[in-house]
């Protein structure tokens, strides 16, 4: 554990050996681990894999609601049963509040890939926090982020978002007190524990941002090509046999 509360890197696109040991050399007790376009049970297991008495694996979904053109994202923590991606944000809402998850609202109004501050007033029940600082946000967005969430009352949290090895660990979501496991985590996120948010700074974490965003343009270019027209339908897609035709009437596409 760190030397004072616990430390969560509340967003992670990827998890191996040497992500697990970056997040422990940089005192990270807990990785939020939400890779894109894997179900639930695989992320699961990753999770189990890596956990040990220095790190906390927590699984989690960042939904992708929507279809391509208007995708609204939504990381859900503590799910008790898969939800699959390009579904209706209104369908990935009921389902996340029958599931009584916990729901985040990752890089809010980033792009055309975020909630907007309307989508996050109109759930604002059932939303447990706001992303505040992320590396891949310009100073701009990370204030308009603040904002959003200061006008609306709804607790903050930072994350790397690494979609990179070399950013995990570079900003955090600090809690006063130790957890001892992800059901305390979960109810800390969802009971509005007071926590701070925290970042590196320097020469090198503004490379590490730079690294990041420029990495946007990856996957919005040959990464996009290969999801739509070279990998075929993905695993989290509603069709898929894994959902058992659960969210038929909520499929966009």
């Amino acid at each position: 554990m760190s030397e004072s509360g616990f430390a969560v890197d509340m967003h992670v696109k990827l998890l191996d050996e040497r992500v697990a040991e970056r997040a422990k050399r940089r005192g990270i007790d807990a990785l939020v681990y939400a890779p894109h376009f894997r179900r639930l049970p695989e992320i699961r297991e990753q999770a189990r894999r890596y956990t040990d008495d220095e790190l906390l694996v927590v699984p989690a979904r960042e939904l992708f609601t929507g279809n391509w053109r208007e995708r609204r994202h939504v990381l859900a923590l503590g799910l008790s049963e898969p939800i699959p991606d390009f579904i209706t944000l209104e369908g990935a809402m009921a389902e996340l509040d029958r599931q009584d998850a916990v729901v985040c609202a990752p890089h809010p109004e980033f792009f055309s890939v975020s909630l907007s501050e309307e989508d996050i007033r109109r759930y604002h029940d059932l939303i447990d926090a706001v992303e505040v600082y992320n590396p891949k946000h310009w100073k701009r967005h990370n204030r308009r982020a603040q904002d959003i969430a200061t006008r609306l009352d709804i607790p903050g949290f930072g994350s790397s978002y690494a979609h990179l090895r070399g950013t995990v660990g570079e900003v955090w979501t600090r809690f006063h007190e130790p957890f001892s496991d992800e059901a305390e985590l979960l109810a800390a996120l969802s009971g509005r524990t007071p926590r701070q948010i925290v970042h590196r700074g320097g020469v090198r974490h503004r490379l590490r941002r730079g690294i990041e965003f420029s990495h946007l343009g990856w996957e919005n270019s040959w990464g996009k090509v290969d999801r739509l027209l070279l990998s075929g339908t993905e695993p989290t897609h509603p069709s898929q046999i894994a959902y058992d035709g659960r969210f038929d009437d909520v499929a966009v596409y």
